[in-house]
């Protein structure tokens, strides 16, 4: 070891870093440009389609102007069209959808990370992952021959409990009669919304449950060490490490909810009209609108359909991006990044 005497009074040279470069081989140059090809090739497609949907619905947009965003009545033919309904619908049905499926996919992630145990823990992992898998048909098909008409007792109770809250009361409807026909509650916004969320929770919880297994071992035995139960763990370091994925898995699930078509267009009954009143029947959203218009529909009727489906794009990607940056600014975000 050799030591460097300085003089007294003199001060030693700053110590720079040395900086270390490897040479990347032929291999790592490879796996590199394939990375970047394919996060090009996505960010081409996702601008591919919104060009597409632009070119193909400029036409009606430019021809209904502003009402496009004001007007309630789908008549494409009649030149009186708007997506107010439709986007009204598509809002309170993902809100509904979120309203159930964000405390429920918290509870499991929770359950999943802190108190499972090991076996039991990879068979609910895998059991969850796999409701992702199971088509949206299926959903559809359960909600509309099963839920609609065993969640009327439900629905009634909900109506005279608690209808003197906004969107949950049924104007001319007497809950407390039993004589009145149950078909007003069928197809409804909070039908519809409580069977998407069973298929978002999956998504919002995988998302959860990721951020919940990344806070520090160090935090956590810090807690208990001062003290702490299992549960004050849980909110004094868990939770807080965990909030930004929380709202991105929330955000994630709302964008999917938002763009859900087979489950929504067998359960609702579509009308043209902004229905606040959730518990009622009748309701819609964009995605259903072109499901069920898609095929009768006239050459400027088409192009409608695809100026709605401009604005469900534009929705979805604001809500995504949205996501993606709480996820980048939280710890959990980037802790996963480094």
């Amino acid at each position: 070891m050799t030591f460097v005497a300085t003089a007294p009074g003199s001060e030693a040279p700053p110590e720079v870093p040395r900086k270390v470069r490897s040479a990347p081989r032929g291999a790592d140059r490879v796996f590199g440009l394939s990375l970047r090809a394919a996060g090009l090739t996505v960010l081409l497609i996702m601008g591919a389609i919104g060009l597409f949907l632009l070119y193909r619905g400029s036409g009606a947009v430019a021809e209904d102007g502003l009402k496009f965003l004001t007007t309630q009545d789908w008549q494409p033919d009649s030149h009186n069209f708007g997506i107010a309904t439709v986007i009204t619908g598509t809002l309170l049905i993902a809100a509904v959808a979120i309203i159930f499926a964000v405390p429920l996919a918290t509870g499991v992630a929770l359950y999943i990370t802190e108190y499972a145990p090991r076996r039991l823990r990879r068979a609910m992992i895998n059991t969850i992952d796999l409701m992702a898998a199971v088509p949206g048909v299926v959903y559809g098909l359960w909600g509309f021959y099963l839920l609609n008409q065993e969640a009327i007792p439900l629905t009634r109770w909900i109506s005279s409990t608690f209808g003197w809250v906004p969107f949950l009361g049924i104007s001319g409807a007497n809950p407390n009669d039993p004589l009145e026909s149950g078909t007003i509650y069928e197809s409804s916004t909070f039908i519809a919304g409580t069977v998407v969320a069973l298929m978002v929770m999956p998504t919002i919880c995988a998302v959860m449950r990721e951020s919940f297994f990344q806070a520090p071992v160090g935090e956590r035995e810090a807690a208990y060490a001062l003290g702490a139960t299992r549960w004050g763990m849980v909110c004094s370091v868990v939770l807080p490490f965990g909030r930004g994925g929380m709202v991105g898995g929330t955000m994630l699930g709302l964008g999917r909810a938002m763009g859900e078509t087979i489950v929504v267009y067998k359960i609702i009954t579509p009308v043209f009209h902004i229905q606040p009143e959730i518990l009622r029947s009748g309701t819609n959203s964009v995605a259903a609108l072109i499901a069920l218009q898609f095929e009768a529909s006239s050459p400027f009727g088409l192009e409608a359909l695809f100026a709605a489906g401009l604005s469900l794009f534009a929705l979805t990607l604001i809500v995504n991006f949205g996501a993606s940056a709480i996820i980048a600014r939280s710890r959990s975000g980037q802790l996963s990044e480094a």
